[in-house]
């Protein structure tokens, strides 16, 4: 029998690694949606201005924290860097400057949209019935802020300790406090939309609490501090500032589709609403190979390994790629089981087939931009990322609102276009090797 070659035996090693990491993360990407699912489950059943009220505060919310997804992403590339330069000590403590960073973070944040809720309600188009039921899950889900931030740092630690199961544990049970408080308060207790949102926050907070008690534990195994270091709080806004400027760029991608689609009329934007959930679900897939990535990639630097780092990111493209292949199939075979799920309209249903494939179409492109996206946040190349997704945006904008004003499909081409684009830039830069950066900390 022959031995495996060389590069067998590495492609071997680095898909027990990717996968390893891979699908707890997957596990822990969709605990967001799945609360947000639960809720909206629960609140449906108290009438149509309930649900329309909690669909407006809840974007509003995710829009908050996503924003600040930096703090998890940063916080993972430094960490892991840390712990492949073998200095697991400073790799917490990092970690800890991260979640200081969110915990400071989220002060202004809950303080601006307390008073601020009745007008940034109005802002989303909340109505007049479903406008003081957004009001009040949104001032009351505010006190959640430091906490959803708390665990971006927190699960941004763990991943790059090289850690993503614990993450998937306490987004499990995370889900499931959430589903029986809801369930406790709106109905046992008869508070209604308020109790969806104190169910939510105290699952969050529980959230905290547990990654806080992993997080101690990990510092007094290392001999890390606990208190705030101004310098160390300072690096990590330092390095997460480009990666803000790209997540809002991202954020004017997707908020120009939905006006775009807006102005097509109720089929269009209802249609474009599916296909973007759908899109959107089916990221999380690919997403999830981009923070092992991140992971990967930080201790791989940190030890000082650049060709180890060439060579895993070979092979997750590969990885990005192919499961971007499967899952466009998928997207276009299982048409018939999914679409009832959505909506019975034949004019909704007709735009849907067409968009559909378009959005399928670009699922390859998805799994190898969002796999050099990790690769390089991994890296701590923040600041090409943000000028790359800035010229997207500037390509994307103007051919979304000239070309997708005509119908919904041609936005759906724009939005590929946007893919493409990004993916000559990850691309070009992969190639260049200017990201190569080793060391514990990149200089």
């Amino acid at each position: 029998m022959r031995s495996p070659t060389p590069s067998a035996t590495g492609r071997r090693r680095h898909d027990r690694e990717i996968l390893a990491l891979t699908v707890p993360a997957f596990g822990a990407l969709i605990a967001e949606p799945l609360f947000l699912m639960g809720d909206s489950a629960i609140v449906g059943h108290l009438g149509t201005a309930q649900l329309a009220g909690l669909g407006i505060s809840a974007a509003l919310l995710t829009t908050l924290v996503n924003v600040f997804v930096f703090l998890a992403y940063a916080t993972t590339a430094a960490v892991a860097r840390r712990v492949g330069a073998g200095d697991r000590r400073a790799a917490v403590q990092q970690g800890i400057d991260g979640i200081w960073l969110a915990l400071i973070l989220s002060v202004p944040i809950v303080a601006a949209s307390i008073p601020l809720a009745p007008a940034l309600c109005h802002l989303f188009g909340a109505s007049a019935t479903a406008a003081p039921y957004a009001v009040t899950y949104l001032r009351i889900s505010a006190l959640g802020i430091p906490a959803m931030l708390g665990v971006l740092a927190a699960t941004g630690v763990l991943r790059g300790l090289q850690d993503t199961r614990t993450p998937l544990v306490v987004a499990v049970a995370g889900f499931s406090v959430n589903l029986l408080l809801n369930l406790a308060l709106v109905y046992g207790a008869g508070l209604g939309i308020a109790g969806s949102a104190i169910g939510t926050v105290v699952s969050q907070w529980g959230m905290a609490a547990a990654y806080l008690v992993v997080v101690l534990r990990g510092a007094r195994r290392t001999g890390a501090g606990l208190r705030p270091d101004l310098a160390g709080i300072r690096a990590c806004a330092t390095a997460g500032a480009p990666l803000l400027v790209r997540t809002l760029s991202l954020r004017a991608v997707l908020l120009i589709a939905t006006a775009v689609a807006a102005r097509l009329g109720d089929a269009s934007i209802a249609a474009h609403q599916v296909a973007m959930s759908l899109w959107s679900f089916l990221a999380f897939a690919l997403d999830a190979i981009a923070i092992a990535g991140q992971a990967i990639i930080g201790r791989c630097l940190g030890a000082g390994d650049a060709a180890g780092a060439r060579a895993a990111t070979r092979r997750m493209v590969e990885w990005g790629a192919g499961g971007g292949v499967v899952l466009g199939a998928l997207l276009l075979l299982t048409r018939p089981l999914y679409l009832p799920l959505f909506t019975a309209d034949p004019a909704v249903r007709h735009q849907l087939g067409p968009v559909l494939l378009a959005a399928a179409l670009s699922e390859p492109v998805c799994g190898v931009v969002f796999v050099l996206d990790g690769v390089l946040m991994g890296a701590g190349d923040g600041p090409y990322l943000a000028w790359a997704m800035l010229a997207t945006l500037a390509v994307y904008a103007p051919v979304a609102l000239v070309l997708g004003s005509g119908s919904l499909v041609a936005l759906w081409i724009a939005i590929d276009l946007c893919m493409v684009v990004r993916l000559l830039f990850l691309c070009v830069r992969a190639r260049t090797g200017a990201w190569l950066v080793t060391g514990a900390v990149r200089a």
